[in-house]
Order: structure tokens, then sequence, then C-alpha cells
């Protein structure tokens, strides 16, 4: 599922605590990552929750972003999943495009999330961002 869709599932929704449900149960459906990759350098800090993330870009041209994370909280795991709708297998180009404040924004997470869990969410998308460098 693509953020379209995303978008128009939110449309459908009726309050926040269905939106909030729905995140959930995305977040429900990320495979687990193996726990090889739970390390300190693949740790995203600047999140309360525990958040472990590994970001590359496949090997194929044009290149594509990768990216798994896991969390130890189900709303953030479900954050993980929005991401993942946005970011992965876009190409750098596309993420060069990518205006996730406005995604963010759009969704209405900027006034339904607690201060700690948008700067959580960003410094997952600043580690993502970091492949444009």
């Amino acid at each position: 599922m693509k953020i379209d869709r995303l978008y128009k599932n939110f449309e459908v929704l009726g309050d926040w605590q269905q939106r909030y449900g729905y995140i959930i149960e995305l977040g429900s459906k990320l495979p687990k990552l193996d726990d090889s990759y739970k390390t300190e350098e693949n740790r995203v800090h600047g999140c309360m929750s525990t958040v472990f993330m590994t970001v590359e870009l496949s090997d194929e041209e044009p290149s594509r972003v990768k990216f798994r994370a896991e969390s130890d909280t189900s709303i953030v795991n479900g954050l993980i999943a929005v991401l993942g709708m946005i970011y992965d297998g876009i190409t750098l180009q596309e993420l060069s495009e990518v205006n996730v404040k406005d995604i963010f924004a759009k969704l209405g997470l900027d006034s339904h999330l607690s201060p700690n869990r948008r700067n959580g969410f960003f410094a997952m998308v600043e580690r993502i961002q970091e492949l444009k460098a």
C-alpha cells in the first residue's frame, strides 16, 4: 500500500481513535527485524521508544531506498509502516522530491501525535534522508 491509499483510508475512518487503531494495525503487519540488526549503530536516537532501523540503497539501477525498522511500541511500528509507504522502494531522485512534512500534515499526524512521537518520527525521516548525502 502506498501513501495515496493511506490518504483514502484515513478519509473513510471517522475519528482519531479509529485512525490510531489503523496505524497500529499497519505496524502489527511489519516483518520483524532480525536480532543481528538490533545494534547501537542501528538505533534511532531522538525516539523515546527503542527503534532500530537499517537504511540502504539497492544494487539495481536506478538504486532504490530499502529500509527496515522495528520499535518496542505499537504506535511507533505503525509510524514505521507509514514511512515504508512513503520511502521504501523509491529512487534517490524521488527521495529528493518527498516533502514528508506535507504528508505528515495531510494525514493530520502533526496535530494528533505528541511532540515526543513527532520528534521520533522525524528522527527516522532524517536517517532515511541521509541517503541523499
